[in-house]
């Protein structure tokens, strides 16, 4: 496929915001592509090179090394490229622009096909040290000569990482269903697949090469991380029990960072909950597998704590956020240490376990572990009493955890890998009244600040997933909360995703001053959930013309662990709401 046929596809789906015409405009450009080429188109299309999981090199290129790279293309003077990015402000648009502007007999000296743009693009990524820069510019320079103006257009887009063309991976998984069968009927074991793997790239090179029955056939692999699964949240120990159908399992709630553990030999990798490699950020936990996992291969999960060396006490999650970082990571280490906590084993000697029901995998865990008190399985407790439960949950509180995660522990107990599944529900003490609980939602929108807050953010619009549309559905602004170190980093932090217009997953009826791309998360406490006519969460499921809303919220610390599509749902807002309702009685 030529890239020139692509960005045409990229064109038309920049111009529409429905998800529906987003689907199949990529239902026609999935017909057109082959097995060599289909993983390529994918990953360019989510502005990647790689899975973000592999650690590969970015392609990390400035805007400022872009203006170069067009000034020595085109032979505009540098002033005349840099007045162009602040008259347009977007320097795809730019690239075009001096693109169709540049005099010679023939725009583009040859036709690129995808697969040269795609290994151009991943040969930039990989040019490092003394003189890179240079390198990189060129070679850019290089691709950018034998584009046409579109193409010009979304190849300086991809390498700022700015191409934003607002589609989900629900959407990429329902165009390659009708692309191979005609209908979104696949959806689902495509998406497991995805499930397993974290590779959307992957999933449509099987389904091209093998058919539907490559996707059925599909499996867990060792080194790819498997998305995680999450839980649903009830207020009080009856109703878990009820929900579980009897009898469940009941875990302790730590605060510190979900780890998914893989084990191959002697060679281990540990991926964060949004999928990210951070092997290198916790080289004691590497040790740990190596020398107290007993079998060659596995993949594991659990959760990291920070703890006080001194006195041997758990320490909060923020603390463990110190542990992030590249540089001085063994003094960070020594400074303050983890316990690793075991609480799920999804593969093991070669067998694919998450389908398998809960009680099996645990004693999988069990059985493959030397446990150790810094490393061993999580505090649990087998019940059908919820007054056991109630005491178990008091218990926990007491030991300084945040409360429970309760677990099926029936046939149906299977891990539900990229899914928040009833199997696995919540307790925690602040559901124990009105919306003391945290909530976690994504950053869509702001408003300038006024006064004091002149010159920064003085509140930002906030949303929460809704994953049966897989979009995004605002909730409240916050304003409160924010520390005034909070409100000088926020617009640095924001300005990667800043946009002159409503994202495509975005549900707003609010018109923020500032847009931006659904990537940030927040923690956000409030006094409750009301109803209000400005939002869209839930909008009229429980009355016509409301959505569901957040009274007095404020911002209690970033969420950097948890990507925008492990926010809290609008169901789980839905479900927190009726909760409180029957506690006000």
């Amino acid at each position: 496929m030529l890239f020139d046929t692509l960005v045409e596809y990229y064109a038309k789906l920049e111009a529409t915001t429905k998800r529906l015409e987003m689907t199949d405009i990529l239902t026609e450009l999935f017909t057109k592509s082959d097995a060599e080429e289909i993983d390529k188109i994918i990953y360019l299309t989510q502005g990647k090179i790689h899975p973000d999981w592999k650690g590969e090199p970015e392609i990390g290129m400035a805007e400022k090394m872009v203006i170069e790279t067009l000034v020595k293309v085109t032979g505009l003077k540098k002033a005349k490229v840099t007045s162009l990015v602040s008259e347009l402000g977007d320097i795809g648009l730019v690239a075009e622009e001096t693109k169709r502007g540049k005099k010679q007999g023939n725009l583009f000296a040859r036709q690129l096909s995808v697969t040269d743009i795609y290994y151009g693009l991943d040969e930039i990524a990989r040019k490092s040290g003394t003189g890179s820069s240079k390198q990189k510019m060129e070679a850019l320079g290089g691709l950018i000569s034998d584009s046409s103006p579109l193409g010009a257009r979304y190849l300086a887009r991809m390498v700022v990482g700015k191409l934003r063309l607002g589609i989900g991976d629900m959407t990429i998984l329902d165009a390659l269903s009708q692309a191979h069968t005609g209908s979104k009927d696949a959806r689902g074991v495509l998406e497991r697949a995805y499930n397993q793997s974290s590779d959307l790239g992957l999933v449509a090179k099987t389904l091209e090469e093998d058919g539907l029955e490559g996707i059925e056939n599909f499996h867990v692999r060792v080194g790819s991380p498997i998305r995680v699964m999450a839980a649903q949240r009830l207020s009080t120990s009856e109703e878990i029990i009820e929900k579980l159908e009897g009898h469940c399992s009941a875990e302790y709630k730590l605060d510190g960072e979900r780890f998914q553990i893989h084990k191959d030999g002697e060679t281990v990798n540990i991926f964060s909950r949004r999928l990210e490699n951070i092997t290198h950020m916790y080289p004691d936990a590497v040790k740990f597998t190596q020398e107290h996992v007993k079998v060659k291969d596995a993949i594991i999960e659990g959760e990291a704590v920070a703890y006080d060396p001194d006195t041997g006490k758990d320490l909060p999650f923020q603390t463990l956020m110190q542990r992030r970082r590249k540089y001085k990571i063994e003094e960070m280490m020594k400074k303050i240490p983890v316990r690793v906590y075991l609480f799920d084993c999804l593969y093991a000697d070669g067998e694919d376990l998450t389908l398998t029901a809960y009680p099996k995998r645990i004693a999988a865990l069990e059985k493959i572990t030397d446990q150790k008190d810094y490393f061993k399985l999580v505090e649990r407790f087998e019940t059908s009493d919820p007054e056991e439960l109630d005491r178990f949950f008091q218990q926990s509180i007491e030991d300084g955890t945040e409360g429970l995660v309760v677990k099926s522990t029936g046939e149906e107990s299977i891990y539900r890998a990229g899914a928040r599944s009833w199997l696995w529900v919540k307790l925690k003490r602040s559901y124990q009244s009105k919306m003391e609980d945290h909530v976690d939602l994504v950053i869509v929108g702001a408003f300038h600040g006024r006064g004091r807050r002149a010159g920064t953010y003085g509140a930002l619009l906030v949303a929460a997933y809704d994953p049966k549309k897989d979009i995004y559905r605002s909730v409240c602004k916050v304003g409160t909360g924010l520390t005034d170190e909070n409100l000088e980093q926020i617009p640095k932090t924001l300005e990667p995703y800043r946009l002159d217009h409503r994202h495509a997953r975005v549900d707003s009826l609010m018109e923020a001053e500032i847009w931006f791309e659904p990537v940030v998360v927040m923690e956000v406490l409030g006094d409750e959930l009301t109803l209000s006519p400005n939002h869209t969460a839930a909008f009229n499921e429980i009355r016509e013309g409301s959505g569901l809303a957040i009274r007095f919220p404020r911002f209690t610390r970033w969420r950097d662990d948890k990507s925008a599509e492990e926010t809290t749902t609008v169901q789980e807002l839905l479900d927190m709401y009726s909760a409180q309702l029957k506690t006000l009685g």
